[in-house]
Parts: C-alpha cells; structure tokens; sequence
C-alpha cells in the first residue's frame, strides 16, 4: 500500500467545483467565534460538496489570515454569505424548501444514528457558539435538534468536529457519494 500523489487525487478545479452538482446541504453556523473552526467548516463543506454556507452573527466572513490558514482555499470554492441574525437565515431557508437541522444537546433532541435524512430533500444544517450553542429561538424554529452521542466526561465537541461528522453522516445516508 502508498500513499497517492496529489495528481493521483485527481481533485476538482474551483471552476469545476463550482460546476459540479453539489450535495443538497447548506450549514448555517450561528455566532460561532473560532475564525480557525470557521476555516475548518469550510473545508469539510468543500471536501462534501456542500451548497453554501451562512456565516451568522459574529461569525468570521473570509477574507481572514485566521479562516484561509484552515480553509486552504476552500473560501474560493464554497459559496458563502454573511446574516446578521441567525434566525432570519433560518426562516429564509425554510421558504426555500429546507429542512432545519440544529446540532444541539436538547432534551427532544433525536440521536444522530437514529436520524435518516431523506434523499430528495435539502437540509441546513446548523452549528452553534462554541460555548452558548444554538441559540434558542433558532432552536424552536428547527424541524429536528439532533445530538451527536458522547461516550466520554466532556460535555461538547469541537464545532468543526460536530460538523464533520455530521455532514459526512448525511452525505454517506443520502446516497450522494460518488464511485
């Protein structure tokens, strides 16, 4: 076994990226503060093909040394906007046919295990404050609050880790990889 060489990866350009059909995901981060988790979702919305992602509140917007050392250039391929409220996102997404997906600890929260998104459907998928979360009224507004399950003492993980995981748990549930 070797490792691949970077032509061997055969990666898309960012003109093709922005070509290409993409997942039907969108995040909305909600007021998250780390510039570098910023960077971070923005190279797992790429690396997935994801549609676009709302950066809310005090939410970093690129261009930013901090998000590009972490983004790699994915600032240039995903599609990106800025909202002052979270919740006015929110709301504009769900008059677009999106489904609301906050990643919270809640107590109707569902599981992530447990959750099957449906193929056909578009989701948006929303990540919280490294501290305070999801904000509540956002949380309301939300079709589904789901949890990822914690084995450990910590009480929270890493937006960036959150996301990740949740939006390759979608990607691999809705049947949109690719061979």
């Amino acid at each position: 076994m070797r490792k691949l060489s970077m032509e061997e990866l055969d990666r898309l350009s960012v003109e093709e990226f922005k070509k290409e059909s993409k997942s039907p995901l969108t995040i909305v981060l909600d007021n998250v503060r780390s510039l570098n988790n910023v960077g971070s979702v923005f190279r797992t919305a790429d690396a997935f093909l994801v549609e676009k992602i709302y950066l809310c509140g005090i939410t970093g917007t690129p261009p930013h040394k901090e998000i590009q050392k972490t983004a790699l250039g994915a600032t240039e391929s995903v599609d990106w906007e800025h909202v002052p409220n979270t919740l006015d996102a929110v709301e504009r997404l769900k008059t677009q046919g999106f489904i609301i997906c906050s990643f919270e600890q809640a107590d109707k929260s569902k599981m992530l295990h447990e959750f099957t998104p449906e193929n056909g459907k578009k989701y948006a998928l929303v990540f919280g404050n490294e501290v305070f979360g999801v904000e509540q009224d956002v949380l309301k507004a939300s079709d589904y609050v789901i949890e990822i399950p914690q084995l450990g003492t910590k009480h929270s993980l890493n937006i960036a880790v959150s996301a990740g995981i949740a939006v390759w748990d979608f990607v691999s549930k809705m049947s949109v990889l690719k061979n």
